[in-house]
């Protein structure tokens, strides 16, 4: 059941106790991919993991704008500090646990959530009526993980997937030929770059030209089953904390 669709006499006759929250970024995600591209992608996987679950779970609507300062140079792009973000998640999952859904999966698409995410869940199942546990989809697609860049093969091909007039078809050319090769600029294993303008050009990591349709179907397949997965973990866990036993 989705809370944007629904009516609240719908989300009164929902016999579940588990819920989704997708988690995206409005961010660059170069001169081809929309700024959503990280909402859109957790969204979809959100809903397709769902879909592959065997029982019911309720999908809120998701939290478009997070933790990306990290892009700031690049125009669109839109962010929040670690503690409003953190502060927003854990109320919007308070406000699940207050209707009966206080099992939840935080379903990510943005890389610079991730710290957040763990923090805030944990912070959530230690103190709070609720159980949290973050979920980042472009970890859980198996060998494909290690091509993860930016803008690059992964979240176009998702992208292409699931909403591919989203990808700007004209300008993925433009977008490889401006492209770094990874993420940060690494000496003795410290990353010296806070922000993503000083070591890509035009923003992205990675060769969106190697991300086709096709690849994407595979991502989403490989995506929602891990979600499927993981939301039937977090539907039987014994969720006690060790000091109430």
């Amino acid at each position: 059941m989705h809370l944007t669709d629904a009516t609240w006499t719908d989300a009164a006759d929902a016999e579940t106790d588990l819920a989704v929250l997708p988690v995206g970024s409005t961010e660059q995600h170069g001169p081809h991919a929309a700024l959503g591209t990280d909402a859109i992608t957790a969204e979809a996987v959100a809903e397709a993991g769902v879909d592959a679950y065997d029982g019911e779970v309720v999908v809120a609507p998701p939290v478009s704008v997070g933790v990306a300062e990290e892009h700031r140079q690049f125009p669109g792009t839109l962010w929040v500090s670690e503690d409003t973000f953190r502060d927003y998640v854990r109320e919007t999952v308070d406000s699940l646990a207050y209707h009966g859904w206080d099992r939840v999966v935080l379903a990510n698409g943005h890389g610079g959530n991730v710290p957040a995410l763990r923090e805030v869940a944990g912070t959530i199942t230690r103190q709070d009526e609720a159980y949290a546990v973050p979920f980042t989809w472009f970890d859980a697609v198996g060998d494909h993980a290690a091509d993860m860049g930016h803008g690059g093969p992964l979240e176009t091909a998702l992208l292409r997937h699931v909403r591919p007039e989203s990808v700007r078809e004209d300008r993925v050319e433009a977008a490889r030929d401006g492209a770094s090769d990874g993420w940060g600029d690494w000496v003795s294993g410290t990353n010296l770059a806070y922000d993503s303008a000083e070591f890509t050009e035009n923003g992205v990591v990675g060769d969106p030209a190697q991300g086709d349709a096709a690849r994407g179907a595979e991502l989403l397949d490989l995506a929602a089953a891990a979600l499927a997965e993981l939301l039937a973990a977090v539907a039987e866990r014994d969720i006690s904390r060790p000091s109430d036993r």
